[in-house]
């Protein structure tokens, strides 16, 4: 099994179980066009995404790490009418961009996007005092992944999901003494999580068209 099998069967998937979407095709190519990395989620991954908002019967969502909002609207478009998603992204074009995407895909009055580094807009909505999210994404810069956790916490209640992207690093998260900080970073996370009796967790290993990495999945308890 290789790349080319997995990116195959991903398409597969896609063209069994996904109607064309006009407007998210679009967000990916006016992504692209603007120079955007090409490393958001794929099509059943931005489903599974959706699917998973929907059966967490999540209300409100905070996503780390924006890119153009491709994940973004996938999740957006899974919440209830009076649902309400909150992304955070450091980069100014891709706030830019994602601004963008949004509001053609119909979604500006329902999803609001954070400019800054996260670990300010995390450190602004503690501030706030905003009501709790139901459902938490990560997938920002993984060498704050252990960073970023406590934040995430003191925003989160009993029964919310979390779930972090990019976990397993094409394997190399088993490997303690990796020199890339972004699997050492993913590695802390990790232990972090499993060190907290509060998080009730799981890693699953994912393959398709993004290649091999996985997902941790947890629920505040």
């Amino acid at each position: 099994m290789n790349l080319e099998t997995w990116t195959n069967i991903d398409a597969y998937f896609t063209d069994l179980l996904h109607d064309r979407d006009p407007i998210l095709d679009t967000v990916l190519a006016d992504s692209a066009k603007a120079g955007l990395p090409e490393i958001q989620v794929s099509v059943p991954q931005g489903k599974w995404l959706h699917l998973m908002v929907q059966l967490s019967g999540a209300k409100r969502v905070l996503e780390l790490g924006t890119l153009g909002a491709y994940s973004t609207i996938w999740m957006a478009r899974a919440l209830p009418s009076d649902g309400r998603l909150i992304t955070l992204e450091a980069e100014p074009l891709h706030v830019q961009v994602s601004r963008q995407n949004l509001a053609h895909a119909g979604l500006s009055e329902k999803v609001d996007v954070m400019e800054g580094a996260a670990l300010d807009t995390l450190q602004q909505l503690i501030e706030q005092n905003v009501e709790p999210f139901d459902f938490v994404f990560l997938d920002a810069d993984k060498e704050n992944y252990p960073n970023y956790l406590p934040g995430i916490l003191q925003l989160m209640h009993t029964g919310s999901v979390l779930i972090a992207d990019n976990v397993v690093r094409d394997g190399a998260v088993i490997e303690p003494d990796h020199t890339d900080s972004r699997v050492q970073g993913v590695r802390q996370f990790n232990q972090l999580v499993a060190d907290n009796p509060t998080i009730s967790a799981t890693g699953i290993q994912t393959v398709g068209t993004k290649g091999y990495d996985g997902y941790l999945i947890g629920r505040i308890s």
